[in-house]
């Protein structure tokens, strides 16, 4: 079996990570590439890319924030983003679409939350819809709300997670 491993992003996969987000969203809700191409320039330790083969099958990108307000969406540009900031705003879960189904998910979701635990940070927070709350909840995500963000036209909802409490049930 081929392993999995996990690195930051770096702008040459800018394009490969494109093309995962616009092939796995539904219309508006992906991401530009010049969207992704500045979240992997400015902030590369908050934007994990997962590896099969040694090709990029999925990537998780966010930013880091004082006071989180999920439904800002000059946020989704890193306006506000602070990289030394507590708390981690989750902005892309996303697994190519020939890749889903197989069990990826949950291991770059374990390798994130261990990566943002390392970086000191204290809390995650994502949107998500609303087939994918109890995906989260089993990671340790709490639902927050329903969110006042219409991106992309759709529904969403709040989820946070508190990286000390996980930390304190690790091992």
């Amino acid at each position: 079996m081929t392993t999995l491993t996990f690195r930051p992003a770096r702008p040459a996969d800018a394009d490969r990570c494109y093309q995962i987000e616009t092939q796995a969203y539904e219309g508006d809700e992906a991401a530009t590439r010049e969207k992704i191409a500045l979240r992997i320039g400015q902030y590369p330790q908050g934007f994990l890319v997962m590896e099969l083969g040694g090709a990029i099958i999925g990537f998780i990108n966010s930013g880091c924030a004082h006071r989180v307000v999920m439904a800002d969406e000059a946020f989704k540009e890193l306006i506000g983003h602070e990289a030394d900031a507590p708390n981690v705003v989750i902005m892309s879960v996303v697994i190519d679409p020939a890749h889903q189904g197989k069990g990826y998910a949950a291991p770059m979701m374990r390798a994130f939350i261990a990566r943002m635990t390392r970086l000191g940070k204290t809390t995650l927070h994502l949107m998500c819809r609303a087939h994918h709350v109890g995906l989260y909840e089993r990671f340790g995500f709490r639902y927050v709300r329903p969110s006042d963000s219409d991106h992309g036209g759709m529904a969403w909802h709040e989820m946070v997670m508190d990286l000390t409490a996980a930390a304190a049930r690790a091992p």
